[in-house]
């Protein structure tokens, strides 16, 4: 039996008339580039997080920055980013001249360690960037009264967690602004790449409106320095009928993560755990072994997909080697990234290919 790591095929099948009528309606409109359809999907995400305004970009990275910029972080500013994540959350602070300041993430949950984020906080932090890892909200209470204690902004990455709540809200609603991706391969993917932030601040709705449109607030009127950060009409209809299935799509995720850790419990891998008010999503289900790569190995032998996420910490990778990291400042970064092993989790997924991956897996332990 083959199992993908994840069967996009599968889900666009199952909702292939509705896309197809709503890429058929746009190409009627002919308003290609941050037309009707974006701002009929903005308007509904905002409506499903509970947010006052959705801006629509075209990737989950520009998001970040323009995010990062209405926030007031310019050069020579920090933000304190974790170090287990995906690059494109850090590139967002070097895009706007500032440092990341990497802190290590909390034992259990794999989110940034609010105990750490205290003591980085300088004179020169601007804002605090914490990342909903595989679809866990992080400890949004402590990190929200950090942030309100020390006068920076809290912005969240919500790139993994469309959907996921803390204490019954959505993530993206709790600092100054969240951002999503809509990657092809996120819990609600476009069908190529897309982006939004989100943010009850009517001032940072409108600079970050204008900043995705070449910085026009009326056109061939440029304010300020500005992006080409458009969605592209496609993306929001694919988006809007998608996101009336999300809901669904998590509760099928949850259940085979409840499998998955039912069925691998004493097995000797470290298990994800989810604290107390905490809505696991599950973007993504990943496992920590030490000899993880024998095992994704094994497992890729018996047909079954396996993914890395990630296996270098980002204060590592060479585009931040001038920062001067050494081994051992993030041992819980670095110990994910040398154990870490993601197992095939997606809607889609059939019973029997779940117990083909269990079976496997204890086959390779």
């Amino acid at each position: 039996m083959s199992v993908p790591f994840l069967d996009l095929k599968a889900q666009s099948a199952a909702i292939a008339d509705d896309v197809r009528n709503a890429l058929s309606e746009v190409i009627q409109s002919c308003s290609f580039a941050n037309g009707p359809a974006v701002k009929d999907f903005e308007q509904s995400f905002g409506e499903y997080l509970g947010a006052h305004h959705v801006v629509c970009v075209n990737s989950g990275t520009s998001a970040l920055h323009l995010a990062l910029l209405a926030a007031g972080v310019g050069p020579g500013d920090e933000v304190i980013v974790p170090a287990m994540t995906f690059v494109a959350t850090a590139w967002a602070v070097s895009y706007c001249g500032a440092r990341p300041k990497f802190v290590d993430v909390a034992e259990g949950d794999y989110t940034m360690n609010p105990e750490l984020v205290e003591t980085a906080i300088t004179e020169r932090t601007k804002a605090v960037l914490p990342v909903h890892l595989y679809g866990l909200p992080a400890n949004l209470d402590a990190l929200g009264q950090i942030c309100d204690r020390r006068g920076v902004q809290l912005v969240e990455d919500a790139a993994q967690a469309h959907g996921a709540r803390y204490k019954g809200r959505h993530v993206g609603t709790f600092g100054f602004a969240g951002c999503f991706s809509f990657y092809p391969g996120k819990n609600l993917g476009a069908y190529g790449e897309g982006g939004a932030v989100v943010t009850d601040e009517d001032d940072a709705a409108e600079r970050m409106r204008a900043l995705r449109d070449h910085a026009q607030r009326t056109k061939y009127h440029h304010d300020e320095l500005g992006f080409n950060y458009r969605m592209d009409s496609f993306q929001g209809a694919v988006l809007s009928v998608k996101l009336l299935h999300l809901d669904a799509w998590t509760r099928s995720r949850q259940e085979i993560a409840t499998r998955y850790i039912e069925r691998l419990a004493d097995s000797g891998l470290i298990l994800p755990t989810v604290p107390a008010g905490r809505e696991h999503v599950w973007h993504l289900f990943v496992v920590l072994h030490p000899e993880r790569d024998r095992l994704k190995q094994a497992l890729e032998a018996a047909g079954i997909g396996c993914g890395l996420h990630y296996p270098v910490a980002v204060p590592f990778v060479r585009a931040y080697e001038q920062l001067g990291h050494r081994p051992g400042e993030f041992p819980v970064a670095e110990r994910i990234a040398k154990e870490c092993l993601s197992l095939p989790i997606f809607p889609e997924m059939r019973r029997e290919q779940q117990e083909h991956v269990i079976r496997e897996m204890w086959k390779a332990l």
